[in-house]
């Protein structure tokens, strides 16, 4: 079995990114992780990549501020240089330009913590709450151009539940967030051509049981 070989950007701690790296633990998990990848130097996720024996790496925007073209062209030749097929996007907090988005255009996930197209940009969970909805939970998409915006390939939702604040629906969100990406990824690398990287609606999936959860 040809495991698609993936790569992670991160900001910070990278939980999501501990919830892949674990599912690629599976030999039979679809994806395997080469490279972890931060524009912050002191992101604690690169420690925790390091421990799982991931290689990470870091490629600080500091120096590059004013030229964010030079900045993703050092990180599309990080990605390719680890042979990476797809590059899933894990609380890296900056916003891509055209340049590494077109160059990696329908291999780039993301996961956004909201049921998009509801919601996008940042601040979810507060304009969830402020907006009355009763449903809330996060979405997997293909990366575009246009922020949170790129083709939906799964979504999970939770409950808003009666007393909720930002910190407890967050926190509920965020174990959604951890089954839902690798199950997203999965799905995405052991499908074959083009069909599995625009999938039908009829393959947009929620893996998560719909219950309410104790806070």
């Amino acid at each position: 079995m040809r495991r698609a070989p993936t790569a992670i950007l991160i900001s910070g701690r990278g939980s999501n990114m501990a919830s892949l790296i674990e599912a690629a633990r599976d030999p039979g998990f679809p994806a395997r992780i080469v490279l972890v990848l931060s524009n912050r130097p002191d992101a604690a996720g690169l420690s925790v990549a390091r421990a799982a024996g991931i290689p990470a790496a870091v490629l600080d925007h500091g120096p590059y501020r004013g030229d964010r073209a030079a900045h993703e062209a050092a990180i599309d030749e990080a990605l390719r240089g680890a042979g990476a097929a797809f590059v899933c996007l894990a609380g890296y907090m900056r916003r891509l330009t055209p340049l590494l988005v077109g160059r990696w255009a329908g291999r780039m996930l993301n996961i956004h913590p909201s049921l998009l197209p509801a919601f996008p940009g940042l601040h979810t969970h507060a304009r969830a709450l402020a907006a009355g909805v009763k449903l809330h939970g996060c979405t997997v998409h293909l990366v575009t151009e246009t922020v949170d915006a790129g083709p939906i390939l799964a979504q999970a939702a939770v409950p808003v539940l009666p007393g909720d604040t930002e910190e407890t629906l967050a926190a509920r969100v965020l174990a959604c967030e951890h089954i839902l990406y690798p199950a997203a990824l999965a799905n995405v690398a052991g499908g074959t051509g083009a069909a599995a990287l625009q999938p039908p609606a009829a393959a947009l999936f929620n893996p998560l049981p719909l219950r309410p959860a104790t806070t």
